[in-house]
């Protein structure tokens, strides 16, 4: 397998985007990741031959606070460790860039994997604002 090459704040473009979300999740990818990544603190792509295969994306409040979104790796490439360098390399962009805090949801069978980047546990609330409530 190639070397993997991770890139700072890439832009990659919608059928990149959503060819990795439709193997990684089964899901489209974003209509317009531009309009998205725009307003990011940072975000970071891994490309494998050309070819985006992990990427995650740190939103912020415009001050301290910065919260990691959509870390994705294409299962080809999975459990080799690149999430973990995904994840840890937007940490410290996010804190060179002015964040103090980054904030993570996940579902409880990851959370081994967000302790191993550095996250710890905390209590925290969510209101459903579409959809079922």
């Amino acid at each position: 397998m190639a070397e993997t090459e991770i890139r700072v704040d890439p832009f990659p473009s919608h059928d990149e985007m959503d060819r990795l979300s439709r193997v990684a999740w089964q899901a489209e990818g974003p209509a317009d990741p531009r309009a998205i990544l725009s307003r990011s603190l940072v975000h970071l792509g891994a490309y494998a031959e050309g070819a985006l295969v992990g990427f995650v994306n740190v939103a912020w409040d415009g001050g301290i606070h910065a919260f990691l979104l959509d870390p994705t790796v294409h299962p080809d490439h999975g459990r080799k460790g690149l999430g973990t360098r995904l994840v840890r390399r937007a940490a410290e962009l996010a804190a060179a860039r002015g964040a103090a805090w980054l904030h993570v949801d996940y579902e409880p069978h990851l959370a081994g994997f967000y302790r191993a980047c550095g996250f710890r546990p905390t209590e925290a609330g969510l209101m459903r604002l579409q959809g079922d409530r």
